[in-house]
């Protein structure tokens, strides 16, 4: 096996004098190549150590965005989009240098279309920010994957989170888009209509693209109505087993819940320590429902029916807005309990899915090889559509923990991949899943996608190092 560099840099080049000035007397203020703001765009939650961009333009309109990409087109040099910089597995770092390309200041809601469940985004609009504005239209944006991430951002690693078990995936979500080319040009792909048959799907080609095909400079999104009712509880169990299996039960009976996550004992310690809760410390499910009152008393009852036959206790009610978001932003802020219960270390992170049947095989072995193993980790799941995430904390200056981590991460995806499952649910391929990718879905359809890149990014421009290694660019493999 081999273990992910944490500095993989062999190709990092510094951009050309002659681009740089240009991008000065294109962007002037919009255009920072100070060292702290360019170190700011150099990192993200992943544990690689990578030098910062170049310089970094602050786009603020669909054109900023086009100039950017056309004057790196002509240095033949580097742009990498940057939303917020909460990925986890280094889609913002400049491997090969470049220049960061911040649509954060694109943050208009451009239209709600709200008797047609349809909204108009700029990238940099993050989903709180969507949410709120929709909110006096009775309607909401379903995809929550925790961090406050932008849609563009979201849409380019095809996030999901806490609600795709009900509500699906970006995939699911995003209709249309205009999205900025490797030359500049500006198109557009799908329409505000709900479905069409008009020539290849290029939408869906671009959504989970990680930044490689295209810069969005706009996103039209499905939109929900508010649910009439939503109740939403916790409830413990004797063993993770026994969780799982409530889980897979609850799915293959049909309930449309709305969330169904899980935390092991050792994970809600940290939770409680880190958002001062006073959960019990066993193994939890986080769930809710939404519909209509009649509708959300029938499913909270079967799972309650369902929970009891696995043991469950401690049933917790949260009906009030109120109780609903202190428990969901403890939920959310597991990560960081976990990254903050070691002082100066890194995550190691993965998010591997199977088919819901498989759930409890891949997900219990890997939390008993992780016990084995002595090395301090968390463990989160959006279990309801069979997506787990490890975190396994090291010592960043002790290459021995970073091994065992991706020995560990390793076996996890091998299990989940020879279960029908992916090595990644939601959190895209980076830099830190390139090899996976290639267990995945075999040199064939890996060299598709080459074909793919190849042919929308003829220069290598977008976003490149990710999803396929850069020839020669270093040990990003496993």
């Amino acid at each position: 096996m081999n273990i992910p560099a944490l500095h993989p840099t062999a190709h990092q080049r510094p951009a050309p004098a002659e681009l740089l000035q240009a991008l000065q007397t294109r962007f002037g203020a919009q255009f920072s190549s100070a060292q702290v703001v360019r170190e700011q765009h150099g990192r993200d939650e992943s544990a690689f150590d990578i030098p910062p961009p170049a310089a970094v333009v602050f786009a603020e309109r669909t054109q900023d965005i086009a100039d950017c990409v056309a004057l790196c087109a002509q240095y033949r040099y580097p742009v990498i989009p940057f939303g917020v910089g909460s990925s986890l597995e280094g889609h913002l770092l400049a491997v090969e240098g470049g220049i960061s390309l911040d649509v954060g200041r694109m943050n208009a809601v451009l239209a709600i279309h709200p008797e047609d469940l349809t909204a108009t985004v700029q990238p940099g609009v993050t989903r709180t920010q969507l949410n709120a504005a929709l909110k006096s239209h009775g309607l909401f944006f379903p995809i929550d994957p925790g961090a406050d991430a932008s849609i563009g951002g979201m849409s380019a690693t095809r996030a999901s989170g806490t609600n795709a078990v009900r509500y699906g995936t970006m995939r699911e979500n995003v209709l249309a888009l205009e999205v900025v080319t490797a030359t500049g040009e500006v198109i557009r792909t799908g329409t505000r209509a709900k479905k069409s048959s008009a020539g290849y799907d290029l939408t869906r080609l671009l959504v989970g693209s990680e930044g490689t095909l295209g810069v969005m400079s706009e996103i039209t999104v499905k939109l929900y109505p508010l649910p009439e009712s939503v109740m939403a509880a916790t409830c413990c169990f004797p063993t993770l087993a026994d969780a799982v299996n409530t889980t897979i039960q609850i799915i293959q009976l049909g309930v449309p819940i709305a969330r169904c996550e899980l935390l092991d004992a050792t994970t809600v310690r940290l939770v409680n320590q880190h958002s001062k809760l006073n959960l019990p410390e066993s193994a939890m499910l986080l769930m809710e429902f939404h519909g209509s009152p009649a509708g959300v008393q029938e499913q909270v009852e079967t799972v309650q029916a369902i929970a009891s036959e696995f043991g469950a206790a401690d049933f917790a009610w949260a009906a009030t807005p109120e109780e609903r978001t202190r428990l969901w932003t403890a939920r959310h802020n597991a990560y960081f309990a976990g990254v903050q219960s070691v002082p100066g270390c890194k995550a190691i992170t993965t998010d591997a899915c199977v088919p819901i049947s498989k759930l409890a095989d891949a997900l219990l072995a890997s939390v008993d090889e992780a016990v084995a193993a002595g090395l301090p980790y968390f463990l989160v799941g959006h279990v309801g559509d069979g997506n787990f995430h490890m975190g396994y904390l090291i010592d960043p200056t002790k290459p021995e923990e970073r091994e065992l981590a991706e020995k560990l991460n390793h076996q996890l995806v091998a299990r989940a991949l020879a279960l029908g499952g992916t090595c990644t649910g939601e959190h895209g391929v980076g830099l830190h899943k390139q090899g996976f990718l290639l267990e995945e879905t075999g040199m064939g359809a890996v060299a598709l996608m080459r074909t793919i890149k190849q042919a929308l990014d003829p220069l290598g421009i977008l976003n490149p190092g990710k999803i396929f290694a850069h020839a020669g660019l270093g040990n990003t493999s496993h």
